[in-house]
């Protein structure tokens, strides 16, 4: 199992990689696969802004299209500019990344790391941050 601290400073290695020079602000995000690897994303921003992508998905869809569908975890690191470690606030994602959570995670199980540093961080499920979501099941 990898460490919470491994996996959030991997985010933040993700983080200094983010396109971002509309909002300025930077996210990463760390995606352990339940094969043991980490799959990194980060926020790619667009003029047009609709085609934007954030980090969490970035790290879902490398990791998909690498043939990887199980997850344990996500570690998301985000703040603006040139923030320190530490000094920012905890980044949770959006909407349309949650539900990309739940379609390939399962709900209750999935761990979701909202982190300031390595050592500063909260810990949710994502039924916790996604209540009464809809999933594939619902289609049944």
């Amino acid at each position: 199992m990898v460490e919470d601290k491994v996996l959030i400073a991997k985010a933040f290695e993700a983080q200094e990689k983010s396109y971002s020079p509309y909002s300025k602000f930077k996210v990463g995000a760390a995606l352990l696969g339940k094969n043991g690897k980490i799959y990194l994303g980060c926020n790619i921003e667009n003029a047009a802004y609709t085609p934007t992508n954030c980090a969490e998905r970035t790290a879902f869809f490398k990791a998909v299209s690498e043939g990887q569908m199980a997850f344990e975890a996500i570690a998301i690191v985000g703040s603006p500019g040139e923030t320190e470690k530490g000094e920012g606030d905890y980044c949770a994602p959006c909407g349309v990344c949650r539900q990309v959570m739940a379609e390939f995670c399962d709900t209750k199980n999935f761990r979701i790391l909202l982190a300031k540093s390595e050592t500063d961080y909260k810990a949710f499920s994502l039924e916790e941050l996604l209540p009464l979501s809809f999933t594939k099941d619902d289609l049944r």
